[in-house]
């Protein structure tokens, strides 16, 4: 169950989340990387220490920790607000409005695309330095976007581009 949001009358839930389980397989696999080399250094060093328990240990902290990472973070896209929280005793809580969202993209490296998740980057009026506003590993950016498109009218007509829309058959002004 995901947390719950404290939501204005008017104001519905759009796109509610956690990173993908695929976006912290990395991390997972460097736990198991880990765990190897440390049984192996158990076994060079001690004859006593059981090999086995050392790399269990050490892969049931690495997945303990991947799922808490991955739970404590999420992701909330409402009519009104974007909204990031991360932490489970601590916590952070990372917020704008949406009529600040300037620009929504996405990133894809390779590894990324493979596991076809990536990052949704939003760039608002006060970007820069303490105000980066990325959902990092989600399963579809491309509807992330969408969603934020949705939420913030950016298709309908409106003075959201580089112009008053025109009705059809209209011309349009020089240099337009």
């Amino acid at each position: 169950m995901l947390p719950a949001m404290d939501l204005s009358a008017d104001e519905k839930i759009i796109f509610q989340g956690h990173p993908s389980w695929r976006a912290i397989l990395g991390f997972y696999l460097k736990g198991v990387a880990i765990a190897i080399v440390l049984g192996i250094i158990a076994k060079l060093v001690s004859s006593t220490t059981s090999v086995f328990v050392v790399i269990l240990v050490v892969l049931a902290l690495t997945l303990a920790i991947g799922f808490l990472k991955r739970w404590a973070t999420t992701y909330t896209i409402t009519t009104r607000r974007l909204n990031i929280r991360r932490g489970i005793v601590s916590r952070e809580i990372q917020e704008t409005r949406l009529e600040r969202v300037q620009d929504v993209n996405y990133s894809q490296s390779v590894y990324q695309r493979l596991m076809q998740i990536g990052d949704v980057d939003f760039n608002t009026a006060a970007s820069g330095g303490d105000y980066d506003f990325i959902f990092y590993g989600v399963a579809d950016p491309g509807g992330v976007v969408q969603a934020v498109d949705r939420a913030t009218g950016v298709n309908s007509a409106g003075s959201h581009g580089l112009g008053e829309p025109q009705a059809p058959g209209e011309p349009q002004a020089p240099g337009v």
